[in-house]
Order: C-alpha cells, then structure tokens, then sequence
C-alpha cells in the first residue's frame, strides 16, 4: 500500500563538493539550508544583505554589487534612533549612518566577490508581494516596521517576475559563466498576505521560474513542492504553522543533500558530524581521565580534517 506520494529527483552532473564555493540569496528558507551547508563545513556565504524575500531585491543586489554601486547616505534612514536601508533586512542597522554606510558597501564587495567566484548560486524566492515606497516611489526589500501607510503593495506579474530572473543569470553569466545557478521556492507561507494571496504569489514565482528554465543553463530544487506533496501534515511545521520545523527541514536537506551534494563527500560530513556532536558534548567530570582522552581525540580528529581542508573552522 502507498501512502505517500514522492516528487521525483535526478542526480545532478555537477554536484557540490568541498571545493565548491557556494552563495545563497533570498528567503528565510536559504539559512536552514545554509545551516545545514554550515554545519557541514561547506564554503559558503549566505545571504550577505540578510534574508530577500522576492526577486527584485535579490536582482538589485547581484546588478549594484556587481556593477560597484555604492550605497550613498540619501540612500539610508533614521527611525526611531536607528538607521536602515530599504534594499536590505533590519539585520544590516546601526546608530550610526556612517557605520551602515560601511557595512553595507563592504557586503556589496562581499557579494560580489563571491558572484565572481562561486561554483554554485542558490537563489530562493519567498513572495511575489512586493512594497512600493511612496515618498520615493522605490520597491523596497525591507519595511523595517515603517507604518504602512507609507507603503502600496503590489503583486509582481509572472513576466516582471521572469525577466528579473533573466536579469540575474545574464549579469552573473558575464562575471562567472562557469557558475551553476540554482533556483528554489521556499516552502514558507506568506499567511500575512492571505491564504489564497499566498497561492496567487507561490504560483506567479513558479511560473516565472520554469520561464528562465526553459531559455537557460539553470536548475530548479523542488523544496516547495517536497514540502507540498510530500510532509502534508501539520506535523511538519513550525508552532506559527507557517515555518517548516526541524524535522521538514532535515528531509528536505537530505533531499537537497541526495541530488546536490557529491557522494565522495558523504564521509567527510559524518566526520564533521562526529566532531560537532563532540564539541557540543557536556561531561559530567570535566578532570576525570576518560575526558581528557576525549578532548585529545576530539583536537586529533579537527587537526586532521583541518590538515586537508584548512578552510574547516570548528
């Protein structure tokens, strides 16, 4: 008897490795699989402007880092003591404007950096529910709790959506050709949207998704779709129901994991299992003998990973 239907994966020809240098964009999603790729030691950086929610944000991201477009100070502002920018995620803040200013063009270097030199690009689309900022008629990122008043919202259309997806793999194309971007829904819900807004937005990203597919070298994850036909359960989320919990995100990483991720690697990682486990172990007599043999063990086993992979931190 079957009780569960399987959404039907293929090994990809150019899986990651630990010589893989990878960038991850966009929504909530990115950090639990950029945790998971952290945890594992992978090289990579995730979300250098915090998490982006639709692909506007993200496209002007890639075009300002890699065309050196820096941030000026008419481009932040001050609410309640703090400064912000509307092109990035409250994450990125500082009392000083000055600060912000610098932090935010050393990610733009960051980012483009990693643009020119990564294997992989992830990029992740939460919402097709844009912002528009009426004092400056710009599409923000971010609200940073400004009242929304201040604000229009905005369904971005399937073909808006597609051509900032085109935009993105043409501008990375020229600077990294060998790059393999790969394109992924988050499986989050939008519930603040509305439930049938939050189907409306899902459907206008996979729709503009499977448009760039069709013109170009890229690849699709299907995590949204797991998460849809394959953990329909409430079981599977989050207490906020909206969230994938630890354990959605643990199959759909060992889904990611089963397609992307090389198989001479799988050794490596259940080492670098073995030490997280062993850092995160609590003993009962810190001094006792048995403890210290492990400790020593424990610093064996990271010098001799680091010895081959130095870019390892533990």
């Amino acid at each position: 008897m079957k009780l569960q239907t399987t959404v039907p994966l293929k090994k990809t020809e150019n899986p990651v490795d630990y010589k893989s240098k990878l960038l991850l964009m966009g929504s909530c999603f990115v950090e639990n699989m950029g945790g998971k790729l952290d945890y594992f030691k992978f090289q990579q950086l995730q979300n250098p402007f915090g998490i982006l929610f639709h692909p506007v944000a993200i496209e002007n991201l890639v075009a300002r880092s890699l065309e050196n477009c820096h941030y000026k100070e008419a481009e932040v502002f001050e609410s309640d003591g703090i400064w912000h920018c509307f092109d990035a995620h409250s994450d990125l803040r500082s009392k000083n404007p000055e600060v912000l200013l610098q932090l935010l063009n050393q990610r733009l270097n960051e980012t483009k950096a990693a643009l020119t030199n990564a294997s992989h690009v992830i990029i992740t689309l939460g919402t097709a529910w844009v912002y528009w900022h009426k004092a400056t008629n710009n599409m923000v990122a971010n609200c940073h709790k400004v009242p929304q008043k201040e604000f229009t919202k905005e369904l971005l259309p399937i073909e808006v959506i597609a051509t900032s997806l085109q935009n993105m793999v043409e501008k990375v194309a020229e600077v990294n050709p060998e790059a393999q971007l790969i394109f992924t829904i988050s499986p989050v819900r939008h519930l603040k949207d509305g439930f049938v807004e939050n189907q409306q937005s899902k459907s206008h990203l996979i729709s503009a998704v499977h448009k760039v597919l069709k013109g170009h070298d890229v690849s699709y994850f299907p995590a949204y779709e797991i998460m849809m036909d394959e953990l329909r359960d409430y079981r599977f989320y989050g207490k906020d129901l909206v969230h994938p919990n630890a354990l959605a995100v643990a199959y759909i990483w060992e889904k990611f994991k089963s397609v992307w991720i090389d198989e001479g690697c799988y050794s490596i990682m259940e080492e670098v299992d073995s030490i997280q486990k062993g850092l995160l172990h609590l003993p009962f007599n810190p001094d006792s003998e048995a403890h210290q043999k492990f400790e020593t063990s424990l610093r064996s086993k990271i010098t001799y990973l680091q010895e081959r992979y130095p870019f390892m931190k533990f």
